[in-house]
């Protein structure tokens, strides 16, 4: 396994370490390549990183951002993964980034995992950073050990995939691992003593299904750092 665990006393800690450890990885591509990207999770949990983010002086004009994945709705809706990374993260000097949205009101959600997997192709991958968070059953971005459809998911060969599980109310796009993993680098973020002890259940070995992050733990391609806090 290729990742690197990193305990904080504090959130706040977390919050600073993580924001300037993707900032330092944006600046670095924009200075030898003229640009970057970035990859963001949703959830309440990178809110502070997003807030902190916004505050480094890049040349944000030269960063494109994505969400790991989405809900199917439009992003007047509270839901809305695009909304809230407009709202936190693309102000202040971030607000001249690139944003490439999962969502299309004109696009048929029965489509959308292909065409949203053409429109990516255009962002510059390997992606500079991803960020992803953890869910209380193990998933990441919107790969959910209830989906029926998970271990197709998991190893599907295109960017994106639509993801319904039972225990969501509202039809999902994800990125694949395969996406995810073309990367330099990916930092997983996650908060209190129960997510420890689903990230321990889920770095012991077992079915990638049965903890979807499993996916981009058990993988030697990228390098991966967890970020926690109690």
């Amino acid at each position: 396994m290729m990742f690197v665990q990193q305990f904080f006393d504090s959130r706040d800690a977390v919050v600073d370490a993580l924001a300037d450890r993707i900032a330092g990885q944006l600046s670095r591509a924009i200075a030898h390549r003229g640009s970057a990207s970035l990859v963001v999770s949703g959830g309440s949990s990178p809110l502070a990183v997003f807030n902190r983010l916004a505050q480094h002086p890049l040349d944000w004009r030269q960063v494109t951002v994505l969400p790991s994945d989405e809900r199917w709705v439009d992003d007047t809706d509270p839901a809305s993964n695009a909304a809230m990374i407009r709202r936190e993260l693309l102000q202040g000097l971030a607000a001249e980034a690139r944003f490439v949205s999962l969502f299309d009101d004109q696009v048929d959600y029965d489509q959308a995992d292909k065409i949203m997997s053409d429109r990516i192709s255009a962002v510059q991958r390997p992606f500079d950073y991803v960020l992803l968070g953890m869910g209380s059953d193990g998933h990441t971005a919107s790969l959910f050990p209830d989906a029926p459809d998970i271990e197709q998911s998991l190893s599907a060969r295109q960017a994106c995939v639509l993801a319904a599980p039972p225990s969501q109310s509202q039809r999902r796009i994800s990125l694949t691992p395969s996406a995810l993993l073309d990367a330099y680098q990916i930092g997983i973020l996650f908060f209190g003593q129960d997510k420890a002890d689903v990230f321990a259940a889920a770095s012991s070995d077992g079915d990638l299904r049965e903890y979807p992050i499993r996916s981009v733990l058990r993988q030697e391609r990228v390098p991966v750092t967890t970020y926690f806090a109690l």
